[in-house]
Parts: structure tokens; sequence; C-alpha cells
């Protein structure tokens, strides 16, 4: 097996006294062959990213075409400066922070045209994307769980954009869809972000997640007929929820209501624990606990296995 010599940087290729890194053999599929690099994630990138800039071919060549596709679209400086304890901090970009301004949107329009027409020049994207396809595309389970005489899981049959949870209701039961969080929008926007089942394995409650936002939605869905009740939980985030074992409602964290157009943009602090009742409103939710003297601390609530505790 070669050891690499001259081939990385000075500070890279050799062992210095007080090192506690050592050199161990490493695979490089994509250049079929073996090299020595220094036992070291941050070392170990760095080497890596070196050797293919040395000898893996380049994606595109900088000809007059190439400059003329990479013609980023100009950010405006502004005369922006805060003073934090007597020290000048300029921040020019600061109106990029407004990710609904129009300005904003055209500018990462015009960023994402660049990327996107460089992407399409890489001569092998396609069977990069063909090979990650072949290699991703096969049945994944998650460990079942049982409740109420009922079994719970997840499935995905290979590229699904996310899981499907499922329901049987013995061990080798015919399995029934409880939720597919794939057909909740046309554009795969809302993720399934959190689920707790009712001990007798009647009721689910189940969290909606916007767009990739931490923000989650509770709602309540009977796990025999499918149908959803009326329940709706909002301003949840970092949440679990936990059935009292009477089933009659269940525990949650939650944050005070934002102001109107700041739900993703402003801080959170000050969570509460609540409980829910089934059929009743959010605003008649009991609060269980709450630390106003402690504003960045977040509260989980769960019931012991017994029922008697949380």
């Amino acid at each position: 097996m070669p050891a690499i010599h001259g081939s990385c940087p000075a500070n890279f290729s050799q062992s210095r006294p007080g090192m506690r890194h050592a050199f161990r053999p490493f695979r490089l599929p994509l250049l079929n062959r073996d090299v020595w690099l220094l036992d070291s994630p941050c070392h170990f990138l760095r080497c890596v990213a070196f050797l293919a800039a040395m000898t893996l071919p380049p994606l595109a060549r900088a000809d007059d075409s190439t400059e003329k596709l990479l013609a980023y679209p100009a950010a405006k400086r502004l005369d922006v400066v805060d003073s934090y304890h007597g020290v000048h901090v300029f921040d020019p970009y600061r109106w990029m922070e407004d990710l609904e301004a129009p300005e904003t949107k055209t500018w990462i329009d015009a960023e994402n045209k660049i990327t996107e027409l460089f992407l399409e020049r890489i001569p092998a994207r396609q069977q990069i994307k063909k090979r990650l396809t072949d290699l991703w595309n096969y049945e994944k389970y998650s460990l079942p769980f049982k409740k109420g005489g009922r079994y719970f899981y997840t499935k995905n049959d290979g590229l699904q954009n996310q899981s499907v949870l499922y329901m049987q209701t013995s061990i080798d039961g015919e399995p029934a869809i409880l939720l597919d969080p794939n057909r909740l929008s046309e554009d795969g926007t809302i993720a399934l972000s959190g689920i707790d089942i009712s001990e007798d394995g009647s009721l689910m409650a189940y969290a909606l997640s916007e767009a990739g936002s931490d923000w989650m939605e509770w709602r309540v869905r009977h796990v025999e007929t499918g149908r959803d009740l009326a329940d709706h939980i909002q301003w949840s985030k970092f949440s679990g929820a936990s059935w009292s074992h009477d089933h009659q409602g269940f525990f949650y964290s939650r944050y005070d209501k934002p102001d109107s157009g700041e739900k993703l943009k402003e801080q959170n602090y000050y969570q509460k624990l609540y409980y829910h009742r089934l059929g009743t409103a959010q605003s008649e939710d009991t609060l269980i606990y709450e630390r106003p003297d402690e504003k960045e601390w977040g509260f989980t609530g769960e019931v012991t296995e017994d029922g008697r505790y949380l």
C-alpha cells in the first residue's frame, strides 16, 4: 500500500512532536486506490479535498462560457452599523434577513438559477443520481411497538419522501395505513413531526410541521376509523405528547402565541407544559408547569408506565 509523498501539504503529510494523531490507510473509491491519511476528521476532510482537487478532472473549464454562466447577481451593500460596548459591527446585507421582501426573493432566484445551470453541466450528474437512487431504493421498516393490542410501525417502500405509519390488529394481521404524510400536501412540504398512541391503542395524537419549520400543530385521530377529532393544538415546538392513562387527554409543551407575521423570525422564550383534555378548546388547556425566571428552559412531560406520575 503506497504512502503519499509530496501529494499533501507538509503539515498534513508528516507527524510532528506533540501531535496525538497517527496515520492510517483509507480507501478512496473514486480513485480506486489506498492512501495514508492523518487519522483526524478535520485533517481527513482536508486531505480528501486536496487529493480530489489534484487528481480528479475539473467539472467545468474556466472559459468564456463559464464566466458568463457565473455572472452572479449584484448584492447591494447598505450603510448599517451596530455598536456593542464600543465595538462597531458592520452589517451591510441585513436587508437579506427579510425573506419575504420582493428584492430578497429576486436575488435568491437569480442565485439559484446560476447554481442549477452550473450543476446541469456536470457530465456525471445523472450517473451519480442513478447510482444514489439505486442505493436508496429498498424497503425500510421502523421497530414496531404495541399499544392496547395493536401494533404500530412505519414503512418506506424505498423512494417515498416520508415513511408511512401503519397499524395491525395482531402480529400477523393485515397492515392498514394509519397516516400517510406523503398525501398531506401536493408539494411534500408538510411533515409528520411527532406521534403518541394512547395506552388502550384507540387514539393517536400526531403533530405536523410545514416547510421545515419547528412549529408543530397537534391533532387527534381515532385509530379504528382513521378520522380526526376536532381537537387542534397550535404554537407547540420542541415537544412530544404523552397521554394520561384515562385516555381523556395528553401533556404537551408550547410557547405563547407569537406576534402576527413574526412566528418564523422571533426567538421563543418561556416554554410551558400544558395538559389538553379531549373535546375542549386549546384556550381551556391546563397549565402544568412553567419557569418565568428561566426564559430559555424547555420542558417535556411524560407519563410514567403506571400512569400515576408525570
